[in-house]
This record gives structure tokens, C-alpha cells and sequence, in this order.
């Protein structure tokens, strides 16, 4: 029996930046909301709080259930057009959907700094620049994983998995003793009996 070689150190995997990061900047967030939300209340009282709160949610809702039904909209009218044999034609503020549902879920979130995010994601030109921005990031790194083949991709996976295991081995076929006989007529009999 082989087995696969250990590895005196075993390799940890390197942490992305954005993993460490992260966790910092979400509680960040929250105690600027936290902090910015008690400041208004300060100001004013809690109900100011509570209505801006509500107005959010309301907002929120309202912008998500319209951009989810132009996106539907839009949606049937291409796959009508396609049944049809027409080439479906190009609809003007059809990109900005997936930004105003996101736009929306920002306004929904409780807090004055995600409602700033939300409103100003429902600009138009700031959507264009968003998606314009986002498009340029993703055939950016779609032009950099195309360097290598999936192949190599997989190979790398496998080489930086820090409890990968290599078994050396080789594949037998089964083929009968008897020529002219195949696998499938090999007559069936009981397994002969396993002996330790």
C-alpha cells in the first residue's frame, strides 16, 4: 500500500487581505451607525430616530419592488422578442437594475450612513460610474485568470492545499484470462472468500 508523503511543516494557506480586513471595517461600520443614530437622537429625540428608521425601510421596499419588476419587465419582453426570431433590442436604464435593488437593501439596513449609500446609489449618473467602474474590475480579472488554463488552475489548487495528499498509483483494467471473452460475459459466481 502507498501512501501519500507528509510534509514536515505543513504549509499554511496565505490570508487574504479582504479576511482580515473585513471583520474590522463591518464593526467599524457598526459603531459609526450606532454612534451617528444616538448624535441624531441627542439632537432632536428618539422619534426623529425612529421615523427616519421606518422611512428607510418604507423607501427601501418601495425602490426594491419596482427595480424587481422593470428587471421581470424587461426580462419577458427579451424572451418574448426571442420566440418571436427577432433580435431583442437594447433597453435604456435596463443596467442599473441589480444597483437600485442594492440601492434599496442599503436604505432597508438600519443606520444614516447605509441610507446615504442607498440614496446616492438611486443617482443615476452615480450608477453609471458604478457599473462602469465594476464592468472595467471584471474584465480585468477575467483578462488575468485567462493567462492560464483551467487545467493549471486546478493543479495549483491542489498544490497549495495545506493537507493534500499525492498517492501514487496506476489504474488495472479487469479483462478475462479467456480471449475472445469480454468483462460483461465473465461468468458471476460469490466472491471468493477474504482471508487475513
Amino acid at each position: 500500500m502507498t501512501t501519500g508523503a507528509q510534509t514536515p511543516y505543513p504549509v499554511r494557506p496565505r490570508r487574504s487581505r479582504l479576511r482580515g480586513i473585513l471583520p474590522l471595517a463591518v464593526a467599524a461600520w457598526l459603531v459609526l451607525e450606532i454612534w451617528l443614530l444616538t448624535m441624531v437622537a441627542g439632537a432632536s429625540n428618539g422619534l426623529v430616530v425612529f421615523l427616519i428608521l421606518v422611512a428607510g425601510l418604507v423607501l427601501g421596499s418601495v425602490v426594491i419592488k419596482r427595480a424587481g419588476r422593470r428587471a421581470f419587465k424587461n426580462l419577458t419582453e427579451t424572451l418574448q422578442q426571442q420566440q418571436a426570431g427577432a433580435a431583442p433590442e437594447p433597453r435604456p436604464n435596463s443596467e442599473g437594475n441589480g444597483l437600485m435593488m442594492l440601492g434599496g437593501l442599503l436604505l432597508i439596513i438600519p443606520g444614516l450612513v447605509s441610507d446615504a449609500l442607498g440614496l446616492l446609489l438611486l443617482v443615476p449618473p452615480v450608477q453609471k460610474a458604478v457599473s462602469r467602474y465594476a464592468e472595467r474590475t471584471f474584465e480585468r480579472t477575467l483578462r488575468d485568470a485567462a493567462h492560464g488554463s483551467l487545467g493549471d488552475a486546478f493543479q495549483q489548487v491542489r498544490i497549495h492545499r495545506p493537507d493534500g495528499k499525492v498517492v501514487q498509483g496506476e489504474v488495472i483494467r479487469d479483462e478475462c484470462d479467456e480471449p475472445g471473452r469480454t468483462h460483461g460475459d465473465a461468468p458471476q459466481g460469490p466472491p471468493p472468500p477474504l482471508t487475513r
